[in-house]
């Protein structure tokens, strides 16, 4: 399909526009959980199911829409996505009940997970490879950035605010999302409506529900639980029957053929590993400073803050950079200032210094945004056409499942070093040894985050330049 007279710049306003609100949903709720209790008289491990509920969604849709954008327009897909977002923002605002609140957080769930691989699709269509740096470092920007401010938005809000405004402040900007792709959205795919497997799906449903589910509920579950452990074993079995039953498919429903690529095939693991370290930091380091040093909520989002709005500044930078250069340039320097900045935190206690903090975060948000776009671009480059809405579904999957995985590890390790200092002192209900319980559970987990980041960097060691599919090389 020629893109070659197409408007980009409207068609990115409504991909960013709708990004942004997608993004930033992801961590709008967390500080308004107390809020949330006190309102439906429901314990932690009820509301979070909002969170829960919403990774289980997008990690199991995910995988389909490579399917779907093969059955309907580039302009359906995003319009019924952005409208199912808004449905589902509107009825969480006005919600009577807990139910309605969760039904609400799934419709925005199902909108997000068509709307992610989607829009990395539509951007690896509508432009050439030598330009597609520039226009991921831009999506990259409001990926990044969303997230980074959502907790200090809602610990705002919530202080001043009704937690409804969490979802009215959110549905203008879904509802200018819908009004620009309407008038300037074209459909830039190809509609060749393959027989879908329904096996395929069931299996796929069952394997990354089982993963999600089983790693989201170990964290506070416990490795031991039997509903764990048979949910993640389901998850496994079903994940190998689904990859052997796509391998036999002519029109698999996720192709992994791409696996043959060998820059996307390095770029995933480099992925799952790094966003395993990216999405657990992001929750260890508030509960470090909520639970040790006695933070409020909306002052821990401050600290987040600038680290966050850097990485968002740089993600357009290093998009345009990945152009000039390729990623290694960026990649090896990122993960080196993500290893040190973990090690930082390891050296975190209750004396930490505020300035200390935010420091060490900056490190660690500036390593992510040199590295982040440049690899899933540099992956997405070598594939041809055909096979960029699979690699796009395999790698917005992988994103949601590795941040469960992540969680859940970095809060057992926690946990379990928590557990065995207080096994070791003289009164551990006492409040000062529970700090420091909690310092050295934290320490730990940090530990792991410093060993799972020197993997990324020795990975990244054999990142090569990424080049585009040659089939490719003639699109402008």
């Amino acid at each position: 399909m020629d893109v070659t007279n197409l408007k980009r710049g409207p068609i990115m306003v409504a991909m960013i526009v709708g990004m942004f609100v997608a993004a930033l949903n992801e961590t709008l709720m967390g500080n308004a959980f107390p809020a949330l209790m006190a309102s439906f008289d429901a314990s932690a491990t009820t509301i979070q199911w909002l969170t829960t509920a919403y990774l289980l969604v997008v990690g199991v849709l995910v995988p389909v829409t490579a399917v779907l954008q093969q059955w309907f327009t580039t302009r359906q897909m995003f319009l019924s996505a952005m409208s199912l977002f808004f449905a589902g923002t509107l009825i969480s605002a006005i919600s009577p009940a807990f139910g309605v609140l969760l039904a609400g957080r799934i419709f925005q769930a199902i909108g997000t997970g068509v709307l992610l691989p989607l829009i990395m699709n539509i951007i690896m269509t509508i432009y050439p490879p030598e330009k597609r740096g520039g226009a991921m470092g831009m999506l990259g920007l409001v990926v990044m950035f969303a997230p980074a401010i959502g907790p200090t938005l809602s610990g705002l809000i919530v202080d001043g605010l009704s937690w409804r405004w969490l979802f009215y402040l959110v549905l203008p900007f879904a509802l200018l999302s819908i009004i620009v792709g309407a008038a300037v959205l074209k459909n830039v795919s190809e509609v060749t409506r393959p027989k879908v497997d329904i096996l395929s799906i069931l299996l796929s449903t069952i394997g990354f529900g089982g993963i999600v589910y089983g790693f989201s509920s170990a964290g506070e579950r416990g490795w031991s639980e039997p509903l764990v452990i048979w949910m993640i074993a389901a998850g496994g079995v079903s994940l190998v029957l689904f990859s052997w039953r796509q391998l036999l498919l002519k029109n698999p429903v996720m192709d992994l053929r791409v696996f043959r690529y060998p820059v996307f095939a390095l770029v995933a693991v480099l992925m799952f590993v790094l966003l395993m370290t990216f999405f657990s930091s992001a929750i260890m380091l508030p509960l470090f400073m909520q639970g040790v040093l006695l933070m409020t909520a909306f002052k821990s989002g401050l600290v987040l803050l600038p680290g966050g709005i850097l990485n968002g500044l740089m993600a357009p930078i290093s998009g345009k950079l990945f152009d000039q250069f390729g990623p290694r340039v960026l990649v090896i320097p990122g993960l080196t200032l993500t290893v040190i900045s973990l090690w930082l935190f390891t050296r975190f206690d209750a004396a930490t210094s505020t300035g200390f903090l935010m420091a060490s975060h900056i490190i660690l948000m500036i390593g992510i945004a040199l590295v982040m776009m440049p690899v899933q671009t540099a992956g997405l480059n070598q594939l041809p056409r055909h096979l960029h809405p699979h690699g796009t579904a395999i790698l917005n999957t992988l994103q949601q499942v590795s941040g469960a995985v992540g969680i859940a590890l970095y809060i057992s390790i926690m946990s379990n070093g928590q557990k065995r200092y207080l096994s070791n002192v003289n009164d551990p209900s006492s409040p000062i040894e529970m700090t420091n319980g909690l310092a050295v559970g934290i320490h730990q987990a940090f530990w792991f985050g410093v060993a799972a980041a020197i993997a990324a960097l020795l990975l990244g060691l054999f990142l090569g330049k990424g080049k585009a599919a040659e089939q490719e090389q003639g699109v402008s």
